[in-house]
């Protein structure tokens, strides 16, 4: 039983862990070919992905809320009510993402008061807007898919994200090096490349879930569900605004600690930056098997079938397990190679490789706590894992992080070190409490 619902996961996983290594892919193309101009564009694309992080996050934990409702709906058979909670989780998507954008533009100037290299703030300052107003179309892009992902139709996005990854690198040969014929725009070409192609994805996917015959039921009841109602959108929310702090305290903490790790030198945040791009890339598979997980219990959820929710549950934890190995392994063995995929700088590429041992280390815990999280959100338990998640990464990780950089002199090593101990925390507590809430309903 344990290994049928295992794959079961896995095959709703695999599509959605695509398109996730396909939206950090994105990123990686243009860390790659910013690393290729110099180092100083590639601090200052990490610094700008350090201030924007948070609030980006914070509305990706919003879409979260629209694949749990939908799923939680079609577990029950109830296409009317998905059709409600699709339609009023995309206006409240869309309004996060112009509150978010908006407010990224009014704030931008803080990009220079952050003690950070004054060449590296200047670099920063274009593409934080043009990164900023990407937000908009990636978020509305994300609701769409938390839709079709909610309903267990995870190709199409999937499908979409592969696409863009060309098309992202094709604009960017263009923008970022001046090719056939345009101006040299280096890091801003890589900003208006991730604007452009975040919009034409959006697009695509909502032509599609406008026409297909896939989701036409769901759009022939829109006269009758397509209202926004107060009662939905709390509802929504009420799963939405915990997702979004849980994800974005854990960004947060990984950003804070970008710009703690700039007032070192740009050589320490370039190789920051290699590394955590490194982990972060390995991390959306667990992103991608916490979404599956995270469905599939909410739709066992639906029902009230507690049995079925404990085995997909474990059968998830012990996948992200045996991952979380294989990366830990994997960045071991590579750690000398991948630094040189982004810049030729050898100070760069040799902090790079160190910093990346401490990712291998943190891998299995990372992987464990994020599929945990998941599988806590698919039984609607948000409260109590937003507050370990929040002593986590504040109370243990951030500040021993903090201390073992600035205190001890580890340097950046310090912030890694942090890291570890509070993902470590944060993967025992949550699996801790799916297992027992899990046990004490079968």
């Amino acid at each position: 039983m344990l290994l049928l619902e295992s794959k079961k996961t896995l095959k709703l996983s695999l599509p959605i862990i695509l398109g996730e290594l396909a939206q950090i892919s994105l990123h990686i193309i243009d860390t790659a070919m910013i690393g290729s101009v110099n180092y100083k564009q590639l601090a200052a694309a990490a610094l700008v992905m350090s201030v924007i992080n948070i609030p980006f996050v914070f509305g990706i934990g919003i879409t979260f809320a629209v694949s749990q409702m939908v799923s939680m709906a079609h577990g029950r058979k109830d296409g009317q009510l998905v059709s409600h909670f699709f339609y009023n989780g995309f206006w409240l998507c869309a309004i996060a993402a112009l509150l978010i954008s908006g407010g990224l533009e009014l704030g931008k100037n803080i990009i220079f008061h952050l003690d950070q290299d004054p060449e590296v703030a200047r670099l920063a300052a274009p593409f934080l807007r043009l990164m900023g107003w990407s937000i908009i179309p990636m978020i509305l892009f994300m609701a769409l898919k938390q839709f079709t992902d909610g309903l267990e139709f995870t190709r199409t996005a999937m499908i979409l994200s592969l696409l863009s990854l060309p098309l992202n690198a094709f604009i960017n040969w263009i923008l970022i090096f001046g090719n056939l014929g345009a101006p040299r725009l280096e890091l801003i070409g890589a900003g208006w490349g991730t604007l452009i192609t975040r919009t034409l994805i959006f697009l695509l996917l909502g032509l599609i879930i406008l026409s297909h015959r896939t989701f036409r039921k769901y759009i022939a009841v829109r006269k009758n569900q397509w209202q926004i109602k107060w009662r939905t959108i709390k509802r929504l929310l009420h799963i939405g605004v915990p997702s979004s702090l849980q994800i974005g305290m854990e960004a947060g903490a990984f950003a804070i600690s970008g710009i703690l790790i700039g007032t070192i030198s740009s050589v320490a945040l370039a190789a920051h930056q290699i590394a955590l791009i490194c982990a972060s890339f390995t991390f959306m598979v667990s992103m991608g098997l916490a979404q599956g997980g995270s469905i599939r219990a909410s739709n066992a959820f639906g029902t009230k079938n507690w049995s079925k929710i404990r085995i997909i549950g474990k059968g998830t934890l012990l996948m992200a397990l045996t991952y979380g190995l294989c990366c830990a392994i994997s960045f071991v063995i590579f750690r000398n190679g991948l630094p040189l995929l982004f810049n030729k700088n050898k100070e760069v590429a040799e902090l790079a490789s160190y910093l990346l041992l401490f990712a291998a280390i943190f891998q299995i815990s990372d992987s464990t706590q994020a599929v945990s999280a998941g599988l806590l959100r698919g039984i609607k338990d948000v409260k109590i894992p937003t507050y370990l998640i929040a002593i986590a990464y504040w109370v243990v990780g951030l500040p021993v992080g903090y201390f073992m950089a600035v205190k001890m002199n580890f340097g950046a090593a310090g912030i890694w070190l942090g890291f570890i101990l509070g993902l470590t925390f944060s993967a025992c507590f949550l699996s801790y409490r799916f297992l027992k809430i899990t046990r004490r309903q079968k």
